[in-house]
């Protein structure tokens, strides 16, 4: 038997996870041993989070962010991403400045540093209460991405509809970023899981469409791999800078107003991509067993 299991309910911009702490007796984990031979939840199979994802029967989210005890001693912890779907993916901008929020109360400090499966995320908070992560590097090679065959990364081929011509940008996961007059009259919703699932992609990809507004900001709207529309997605407004940047659209800062409100995003000097913005909690409860199957 698993004992009722603590989660928190957070958002980055609208882009929503449960987020659960594995590491067992820190001040956020979940419930220790107790009677009756009950053990603390230690991992989630694909079933129980699209149990947890569900916005009618479960808490409801887009993602499900998974704490654990950190591999490396530089790192404060560990964090591991499921989508609503049950996938595991590799990366969430929105998901670590939230892990980070966590972390910064837990300990103190104004400076953490997040395990990932794509490597060490620096996190910290700005001086206006937003958290500020370092993403790592954006990688612009064709195998890097990964796309199916060699490609100039810069101009993809693809269409579909009124969109066409994407940048492939990986950003600790893959990305297309599609440049279009109007992002608000593009049907992301039918557009987005075709382009998702197209062959070029063999590990799949999100799906962004971008307005350029001026050269320092950026509308963008976003389909996720596994998710669907979502009112914000880090690392796609990273991908959008990135790709925006590489066309000459823009310079190497900008805001990216997404659905869910701004996030500045600054592509280095180094080729590591700075995203800063808000990470909020909405409410803290506990999975029933009974969820967790």
């Amino acid at each position: 038997m698993t004992l009722a299991t603590a989660f928190t309910k957070m958002h980055g911009l609208g882009n929503d996870f449960a987020v659960i702490d594995l590491r067992g007796g820190s001040a956020n984990g979940t419930a220790s041993a107790g009677a009756n031979g009950a053990t603390p939840l230690t991992d989630i199979s694909d079933t129980q989070a699209r149990a947890i994802a569900d916005r009618r029967t479960g808490v409801g989210c887009d993602q499900i962010i998974l704490i654990e005890k950190p591999r490396q001693k530089l790192a404060d912890v560990y964090m591991r991403i499921r989508n609503a779907d049950g996938s595991e993916v590799e990366a969430c901008g929105n998901g670590a400045r939230c892990v980070a929020a966590l972390v910064m109360a837990e300990t103190g400090r104004r400076h953490v540093i997040i395990e990932s499966v794509v490597g060490l995320l620096d996190a910290e908070a700005a001086p206006d209460g937003r958290i500020s992560v370092d993403m790592g590097e954006a990688q612009l090679d064709w195998r890097e991405i990964p796309l199916a065959k060699p490609l100039d990364t810069l101009h993809l081929g693809i269409e579909l509809g009124p969109l066409s011509d994407p940048v492939g940008v990986n950003i600790g996961n893959p990305h297309a970023v599609f440049f279009v007059p109007d992002a608000g009259a593009i049907d992301v919703a039918a557009l987005g899981p075709v382009l998702e699932r197209h062959p070029l992609f063999p590990e799949k990809a999100n799906i962004e469409v971008a307005q350029v507004l001026s050269p320092t900001r950026i509308r963008m709207r976003v389909w996720e791999r596994g998710v669907g529309i979502t009112r914000a997605c880090g690392t796609g407004a990273c991908a959008t800078l990135v790709a925006a940047h590489r066309r000459k659209l823009t310079g190497r800062k900008a805001t990216i107003q997404l659905d869910g409100g701004d996030l500045e995003i600054e592509w280095l000097a180094d080729g590591h991509v700075r995203m800063t913005g808000p990470a909020e909690t909405s409410f803290t409860g506990r999975l029933d067993a009974s969820l967790l199957g």
